[in-house]
């Protein structure tokens, strides 16, 4: 039972509402918006042919990701980061692009070089996990069109990748946290999971008192059934697009 009384009515291991509209990006090789409660992400992929510099006559593809607030995303307007990049944005999309590489078989690919691109159309909290959630989606529906293309000879997409927050409230694990959640959470987790149930990447802050490893554990296990969620959503999406 909850100890906590979250704004929106739900349970403490409830996802917010999950979405997703396809190709609202014309021109991209694939594009999706998704949505998780009030958060909104539009994640788009296209393609250049040939690979960066360091990368050639290695017969393997690459990935890079970038991520942007737009400037109506937040209550305050954001301004638009041209030369110089936040540390805070350098680092999401970072996030994303290493979550996707490890969904990659790069021999598959080729030499060819995917561009993912996840602009925060709206921002409750989770707009990180959302890109890499969203992103994937993109990815794998930009990676069958290369293949239906004949440019590719198989999707090199390997393995199904999700991502979600957890916060320590009050002592309480919550999922998915929104942004009055997150804004007063004692600790902060970002979990990227694949459909093995193995870890790609965890993301974690105390942001009040420093957790234990029993509350870690506790975090994890809030996380991973959530996790398991979204990826039924992202395949139940495939088969809608």
């Amino acid at each position: 039972m909850n100890t906590i009384s979250r704004k929106d009515g739900r349970q403490a291991s409830e996802l917010r509402p999950f979405a997703v509209e396809w190709n609202p990006m014309g021109f991209a090789l694939s594009s999706v918006i998704v949505r998780t409660g009030r958060t909104a992400v539009l994640c788009s992929v296209c393609r250049e042919e040939g690979v960066p510099r360091w990368r050639r006559d290695q017969g393997l593809g690459w990935l890079s990701a970038e991520y942007r607030l737009l400037p109506g995303s937040t209550p305050e307007r954001q301004r638009r980061e041209w030369l110089k990049l936040s540390g805070r944005t350098q680092e999401i999309q970072r996030l994303i692009g290493r979550s996707l590489r490890a969904a990659l078989s790069m021999e598959a690919l080729g030499e060819n070089t995917l561009l993912v691109d996840c602009d925060v159309i709206q921002a409750d909290a989770g707009t990180r996990t959302a890109s890499v959630t969203g992103a994937w989606l993109a990815l794998h529906h930009a990676c069958e069109s290369l293949v239906q293309q004949g440019i590719l000879q198989t999707n090199p997409v390997c393995s199904q990748v999700a991502a979600v927050s957890v916060g320590l409230l009050e002592g309480e694990a919550l999922l998915d946290l929104d942004y009055s959640e997150d804004s007063r959470a004692d600790v902060d987790l970002n979990v990227v999971m694949n459909d093995d149930g193995d870890l790609l990447e965890l993301q974690g802050t105390a942001e009040g008192a420093a957790f234990s490893r029993q509350q870690l554990n506790q975090l994890l296990d809030r996380a991973e059934p959530g996790l398991k969620q979204l990826m039924k959503a992202q395949n139940e999406a495939l088969l809608l697009r």
